[in-house]
């Protein structure tokens, strides 16, 4: 790890992302009036790489996925550093009323990463412009399908962190707006950020029958509430609360009218756990449980468990140093450490299991709003404070030049 850029050179990069935001809240405006989905993003890739190309970058698209990379080489040797940023958005109708709104019917950037993208395009004006200071090579990583198909995961296979005529990438850095934090304030911390995140598929097998006569059937309906309820008691009884489980039934599904008991419940939800060690445990635990509870009755019960995304673990000594170069480019008063981990899941996690790097968010409540009333991303109501990415830029930037100084 370098001992990071002279203060001043970091201290300008701020009062610099100020001068652009408003091209940089320009872009994020055309790409929140058309957000599209999943892995296949065509109207994004060209704005990105229209946008990188008036830099003088060279934009690389993917070959099976909307994705774009980009460089930028320092003049002279050293790591390569990666800066990430997402692009899809989420299948649901917007409701903000915002002069911008989603154009699009049921889609709407509703977790943020129009401002991802946005500032990312922000940062690589700012590193372009000083080239002269950087050691090294940066790569811009712009994302497709973190939402749904882990666009992460398919960019690495396409040789993201191996970029050609160049050296491996050595470090990773990404960036997420939130309105549980006042606007422009940083807050990371060393470890778990997100979790893992699995979905479970559970049903119950009994015998239908008459609603009247429950004793010549076997109602898989009592059964599967009693699934719940121990699959609750199991994570607060067995699970260490130093590294913590959550799993939630989010959906029971059974029989078609009031006088039928039917063949099967149907039980759906999701597990969040922080490290593998907790995420084998639980899913073991969890198998046991549902096999056993359904046997103490007489039914069968069979469990299907998709796998998620691993947890976003961010390195230790690379936080800490994003922490500094963060505080020395936006001031104390700015950067705090983030007190736990959030439950959610993010593909940013592939990366993170290559390379060292880390994830921070980004405080993006608008001014005078109270937190309790603040919708968050994947609200469809979620408002995000739009000079936040001046910080924002200055911060992607601040990790490059702090890892790469000459």
């Amino acid at each position: 790890m370098t001992a990071g850029a002279p203060q001043d050179q970091l201290d300008e990069l701020l009062a610099h992302a100020r001068t652009i935001l408003p091209d940089v809240t320009d872009l994020r405006r055309r790409l929140h009036r058309h957000p599209e989905l999943g892995l296949h993003l065509p109207r994004t890739q060209e704005a990105v790489c229209a946008a990188l190309a008036d830099i003088g970058l060279t934009p690389v698209r993917g070959k099976a996925l909307s994705s774009v990379t980009a460089t930028i080489d320092g003049a002279a040797p050293g790591p390569t550093v990666l800066l990430r940023a997402d692009m899809d958005a989420l299948p649901q109708q917007e409701e903000t009323g915002l002069e911008f709104a989603s154009e699009v019917p049921g889609r709407m950037h509703a977790c943020g990463h129009d401002m991802h993208t946005s500032m990312l395009v922000g940062a690589a004006r700012l590193l372009a412009a000083r080239t002269e200071r950087l050691a090294g090579r940066v790569v811009l990583m712009f994302q497709p399908a973190e939402e749904s198909d882990g666009g992460a995961l398919h960019m690495i296979e396409e040789g993201v962190l191996t970029p050609p005529g160049g050296d491996p990438v050595a470090a990773a850095f990404a960036l997420h707006v939130t309105t549980r934090y006042p606007s422009g304030t940083v807050h990371l911390r060393p470890g778990p950020t997100f979790a893992a995140s699995d979905t479970l598929h559970l049903t119950v097998h009994g015998a239908g029958g008459h609603a009247s006569t429950p004793h010549l059937a076997l109602d898989p309906i009592p059964v599967a509430c009693e699934i719940v309820q121990a699959l609750q008691t199991m994570i607060t009884r067995t699970v260490n609360v130093f590294d913590p489980a959550v799993l939630t039934v989010a959906r029971i599904d059974a029989g078609t009218t009031t006088n039928i008991i039917p063949e099967t419940a149907r039980i759906d939800g999701t597990l969040r756990t922080l490290s593998p060690e907790a995420r084998a445990a639980v899913l073991d635990s969890l198998r046991r449980v549902v096999h056993n509870v359904a046997a103490a009755h007489g039914a069968t019960a069979t469990v299907e468990l998709s796998e998620g995304y691993p947890p976003v673990v961010n390195d230790t000594d690379f936080a800490a140093a994003t922490t500094r170069w963060a505080t020395a480019a936006l001031g104390t008063e700015r950067v705090h450490r983030l007190a736990e981990p959030f439950m959610g899941a993010e593909d940013f996690s592939y990366v993170l299991e290559h390379v060292p790097g880390t994830m921070a968010f980004l405080g993006t409540r608008p001014p005078g709003q109270p937190p309790e009333n603040a919708p968050d991303f994947h609200s469809n109501r979620v408002v995000f404070d739009e000079p936040a990415m001046a910080t924002g830029t200055a911060l992607y930037a601040a990790v490059a030049c702090g890892h790469l100084a000459r």
